[in-house]
């Protein structure tokens, strides 16, 4: 008796060869998945090798321009460090000659600021002797009043001038009191007599007026 189940396919089932042949199948192509993937990585990992030699061998030469540029900048610095050294030297030698040509123009100035009264007063004293060579006679009085006249014109002119006092409010700034007395002439607190003319100079008490008050 013949089985003829044998005969029989069942649909849906693959015989066993089949099945073997395509499992090999299967597993190629499950193993090459992994392939295109590990390839893949393996490309980006070389790429970025490749960037960070390349940024390797930029590193160097940008660190060599820093090392020069810094380098320049010292070596200038250095360079202008005698410059300015100098410009000081040069500023505090004409400094220094200033400050002696000031001081000599002051000393100057001390020394002959009276130059030029000292020469108007010496025509003052050329007539003094030539009136005291003279024979007192009646000329003589009327001499000394032009003599006394050009010395306080060359006085004047060199800021010197008289305080008025006689009659005057009397002013401690400017008279000097030695003695009060009792008058009619003037009123009380007046000046009623001066002993010793007084005088300022350009402004500035030099003498005060030496007077006589009346109460």
């Amino acid at each position: 008796m013949t089985d003829k189940t044998d005969g029989i396919r069942i649909e849906g089932a693959e015989p066993e060869e089949e099945q073997k042949a395509a499992a090999p199948e299967e597993d190629a192509k499950a193993g090459q998945a992994p392939e295109e993937d590990l390839t893949g990585q393996e490309a980006a990992e070389a790429e970025e090798a490749e960037a960070t030699a390349s940024e390797a061998e930029e590193d160097p030469e940008n660190k060599q321009a820093d090392e020069s540029s810094d380098a320049g900048s010292g070596q200038a610095l250095e360079e202008s460090e005698p410059a300015d050294d100098a410009k000081y030297l040069r500023l505090l030698a004409e400094f220094q000659n200033y400050k002696r040509r000031t001081e000599k123009e002051k000393t100057d100035l001390y020394s002959y600021a009276n130059e030029k009264i000292m020469t108007e007063l010496l025509e003052v004293l050329d007539n003094f002797e030539r009136a005291l060579a003279q024979e007192p006679g009646e000329g003589f009085k009327e001499g000394m009043e032009l003599i006394f006249t050009q010395l306080t014109t060359v006085l004047n002119k060199a800021g010197l001038a008289e305080i008025t006092a006689l009659g005057e409010d009397f002013d401690p700034n400017v008279h000097n009191a030695v003695m009060a007395e009792e008058t009619d002439e003037y009123e009380s607190g007046k000046v009623s007599g001066v002993m010793q003319k007084g005088y300022t100079l350009n402004g500035k008490v030099i003498r005060p007026t030496m007077v006589k008050v009346a109460n």
